[in-house]
């Protein structure tokens, strides 16, 4: 994964004006990695939940931050039943599993819908970019909405993103959605560091390989857009009820092949930053 800054082009400078808006890091993180889909469905806070904890464990100070306002799975899946700490001013992130967290589900009811027009959601965005006491991290791993909406534009445009990475399904119908967020981060100036491949394939009880979604497309795709392909993640039961239980895959069980395909991952990225 290159470390070059991306560029603007003229048309994008001109349109935007001569001065380029200044994005903000987030405080307390020496790098935000965006986890985004495009399309629902595809596994991809499975992903992000399991990158942050495969990063932990190779040494990194993490953090786990839950921009899908409408639809958080965090604290479902890290277990998570408290709000966070607040002194009137910042909240405090949920730790668990040595994770600094934070979520939209943590401030409200589980099954309470998000009936939010776009700028209570950008609000809340900026809330947990600016408002958040994130202390001393090496990455924030943000989990993304899908589509590419408010969230997106505002992270995009306000917030200082230093790379992301784009979960996706083979199926066709995903990959369509996934070109679109490709396009949507590169004319926001975005570097995407690549495209992971979940949910590939499965082994069958006879040790055969059964790839039930299609074979290859995410690759061709990574290699259309001229992105890394990252490779691939194979659909195991365990990861799903793993995360269920709020103990994902990484954490309760290090020795599972996925699991070190997540740490492979996580070291691709500490050598790429740190």
């Amino acid at each position: 994964m290159p470390k070059e800054k991306p560029e603007f082009s003229d048309a994008m400078r001109a349109k935007m004006g001569k001065k380029l808006p200044e994005k903000n890091p987030i405080r307390g993180a020496r790098f935000t990695i965006a986890i985004s889909s495009a399309k629902g469905g595809v596994g991809k806070s499975t992903f992000a939940t399991n990158l942050a904890l495969a990063l932990k464990k190779i040494g990194c100070k993490v953090g786990l931050l839950d921009a899908d306002i409408y639809g958080p799975s965090i604290p479902k899946m890290l277990g998570i039943n408290e709000k966070p700490k607040s002194d009137g001013e910042k909240l405090e992130p949920v730790n668990k599993y040595d994770i600094q967290c934070m979520s939209i589900g943590f401030l409200t009811d589980q099954q309470t819908p998000m009936i939010w027009r776009g700028p209570m959601v950008t609000s809340a965005i900026r809330t947990f970019t600016q408002k958040v006491n994130w202390k001393d991290l090496d990455f924030i791993i943000t989990d993304m909405p899908p589509g590419t909406g408010d969230t997106q534009l505002t992270f995009s445009q306000e917030i200082k993103i230093d790379g992301a990475i784009i979960v996706s399904t083979p199926q066709e119908v995903a990959l369509l959605d996934v070109k679109r967020g490709i396009k949507m981060f590169d004319k926001l100036g975005v570097k995407v560091l690549g495209l992971v491949n979940n949910m590939s394939h499965f082994i069958g009880d006879d040790n055969k390989r059964y790839d039930i979604f299609g074979e290859g497309s995410v690759k061709k795709t990574a290699e259309e857009f001229n992105k890394e392909y990252l490779g691939e993640i194979p659909i195991n039961p365990k990861v799903g009820t793993s995360g269920d239980k709020g103990k994902p895959i990484v954490e309760e069980d290090p020795n599972n092949e996925i699991s070190k395909i997540y740490v492979s991952l996580a070291n691709k990225i500490k050598s790429t930053y740190l």
